[in-house]
């Protein structure tokens, strides 16, 4: 019997020096360069997802420190010190002698008082005419689309243009607001002269520009109240007023302070209107001061008179009166939303 010898065949092993089965040297080093510059990119691309945000939104805050905060802090600086617009750089220390001296101006407290009453004639009126514009407006009208623009009309317009248009309505001699009244049989007003009719046509100015814009955010407010309920509202005999009442002011609640505190500010910045609206076209609004606001008294002093540490002085007590009124907003935002 012949015995068949069993073959085991084993791989050499590679010749030294050889051609290896594998990656060419070269394909290696195309790899890792390769992998090298997707890790950059990766890091790139991580850097730009953290830092882009910020610099998208860095040129407000530089514009905010330029012309914001800087002026803020230089403005409550120079209002420690004794300086005058024809020497702006020469600052003698005074401390608080700027503000005791105006809360101690008995025309401070005329134009504070003005600018209260002026602002309480013009928002309350304009906020109420500006909610019902804004509910007709939420019903379905033909041209909607174009009563809803000419709303900001008024506020598209320049207040130069407006107040003077304004001034030949209330003229004393020839104005229209007059010859109205004396077809009715009412003696001709003053309405430049006269402290409450004055205060009153200024006011005037302001509701027409400012009501059409409150109106469009009323209006945006109520189109974003889910229809359900007015539908709820109906079903359970609710006719119209009582569906505004009971549901659209409730819903309009955390609007409605916002216009209210917005149209706060504003009128505590009132400018442009009393100071064109003035005959002599100074800052003293009217030859009494009758509707002078504390915008006006800053002017006149900072810029008439050439006190500009007196007016930095005013300016910061104005700004303390908005964080006050921040502050209020503040807490009454607070409780309407824990009441809710």
């Amino acid at each position: 019997m012949t015995r068949m010898a069993t073959r085991h065949d084993t791989a050499a092993p590679p010749v030294e020096g050889g051609a290896a089965p594998g990656r060419p040297p070269g394909d290696t080093a195309a790899v890792e360069k390769e992998r090298r510059r997707r890790d950059r990119l990766s890091r790139r691309w991580q850097r730009d997802i953290r830092w882009s945000p910020y610099a998208f939104v860095s040129p407000f805050f530089l514009l905010f420190v330029a012309f914001g905060l800087f002026p803020l802090i230089y403005t409550g600086w120079a209002s420690l010190h004794q300086v005058e617009l024809t020497a702006p750089t020469d600052m003698n220390w005074v401390g608080l002698r700027n503000y005791t001296r105006i809360f101690d101006d008995e025309f401070f407290w005329n134009a504070a008082r003005n600018t209260l009453t002026i602002g309480i004639i013009s928002t309350v009126p304009q906020l109420l005419m500006a909610m019902g514009i804004a509910h007709i407006l939420n019903y379905k009208l033909r041209a909607s689309t174009f009563f809803r623009v000419a709303m900001l009309a008024p506020y598209a317009t320049s207040i130069a243009a407006a107040s003077l248009v304004f001034v030949l309505l209330f003229g004393r001699d020839y104005g229209m607001i007059n010859w109205v009244l004396d077809t009715v049989g009412i003696n001709p007003v003053d309405w430049q002269n006269d402290k409450w009719p004055s205060q009153i046509a200024v006011s005037s100015i302001i509701i027409w520009r400012w009501t059409g814009y409150n109106a469009l955010i009323y209006l945006a407010a109520m189109q974003a109240i889910p229809q359900d309920l007015y539908e709820s509202a109906a079903l359970d005999g609710a006719n119209r007023w009582q569906q505004f009442v009971h549901v659209t002011l409730p819903a309009l609640r955390p609007t409605i302070l916002f216009t209210a505190v917005v149209s706060t500010i504003g009128a505590s910045q009132v400018f442009g209107e009393p100071l064109l609206f003035d005959v002599n076209k100074g800052a003293s609004g009217g030859a009494e001061h009758q509707f002078q606001t504390l915008g006006l008294y800053l002017y006149e002093q900072g810029w008439v008179a050439q006190h500009l540490g007196r007016a930095s002085a005013i300016a910061w007590t104005m700004f303390l009166i908005l964080i006050v009124i921040g502050i209020v907003n503040y807490v009454i935002s607070r409780r309407l939303r824990a009441s809710s």
